[in-house]
């Protein structure tokens, strides 16, 4: 009887302990769990206003084109020029010798010919005009010498690329360089010239060598309008190289459009139009798709 007088209350204890410890944890587990949110709808209706105004403006430019040539005899309609369309891209990539290839190595070519140019022009020009925004006499110093050339037709440098290597391939990547280097040296002078004067007081403060100012400072600063420039330069790189094969012949896609025209096929004219035209339109498209990633202003 005595056990049970002094054990009953601290066993009363423990089971009063262990109840108030399971409690929070059967309170916890009789929480519902947080509700996953809503996933917002797709905006069909802001896909549809964004694709639905091209795709009018596509169909008003064939509909003018079809109606025009309805009763012509030399100018191809849409769907003739659809249609050979189709048998020239069924095999892009055909070869039966240097003057006869596939409208796809045509492509590349020229493709190719834009990125070298446009390469050296961007080793060059980019320093260059980080040099001409960073220190004053060199910006006295070129800026006539770039005022005189810059409006100076690409084409009329060809000539003297021709003169220079002897060959029709270096003379023509040599006027995609000195057509792209222009808008990348005007624009990163600028961009350099921009760079709020409080950041360079705070870098001259800090004893920062001239190697960090560029690298830490001013590249960032400048990136928004270095992008651009190299946006102004692809776009014209890719306008001249037409016209530049067109005179000096081989392989590419404006040597292609000038053999058909002696050919008098006019639908294959048509055809390499449309071509040159997607295929500026992907490089400006990749260009400012590149900007937005490292600038907040509107491209």
């Amino acid at each position: 009887m005595v056990s049970a007088v002094f054990h009953a209350p601290l066993d009363a204890a423990n089971e009063a302990r262990a109840a108030a410890a399971d409690k929070p944890r059967t309170v916890a587990a009789a929480q519902p769990a947080p509700a996953r949110p809503a996933r917002a709808p797709y905006d069909w209706r802001g896909l549809f206003l964004k694709m639905i105004p091209p795709v009018v403006g596509m169909a008003v430019l064939v509909g003018i084109w079809a109606l025009l040539t309805m009763k012509s005899t030399t100018f191809p309609t849409p769907a003739a020029t659809l249609k050979e369309a189709i048998v020239l891209f069924s095999d892009p990539f055909y070869s039966n010798g240097p003057n006869d290839q596939g409208l796809g190595w045509n492509i590349l070519f020229s493709l190719q010919r834009v990125a070298v140019g446009f390469g050296l022009a961007a080793l060059v020009g980019i320093p260059f005009g980080f040099m001409i925004g960073r220190f004053g006499f060199l910006n006295r110093m070129f800026s006539p010498l770039i005022s005189l050339l810059r409006p100076v037709s690409p084409l009329a440098w060809l000539p003297i690329g021709l003169l220079v290597f002897k060959a029709a391939n270096p003379a023509a990547i040599w006027t995609i360089f000195i057509c792209s280097i222009w808008p990348m040296i005007i624009n990163t002078a600028v961009g350099v010239q921009r760079v709020p004067a409080d950041y360079l007081n705070v870098a001259r403060v800090l004893n920062l060598s001239e190697w960090k100012v560029i690298t830490k400072i001013l590249f960032p600063a400048v990136l928004p309008y270095m992008l651009t420039g190299v946006r102004l330069s692809v776009g014209t790189a890719w306008l001249v190289i037409v016209a530049a094969e067109m005179l000096t012949g081989g392989v590419g896609i404006g040597f292609w459009v000038w053999d058909e025209w002696n050919n008098l096929n006019v639908t294959h004219i048509l055809i390499a139009i449309f071509v040159i035209g997607i295929v500026g339109l992907l490089l400006e498209w990749a260009l400012i798709s590149i900007a937005k990633r490292f600038t907040y202003d509107e491209v």
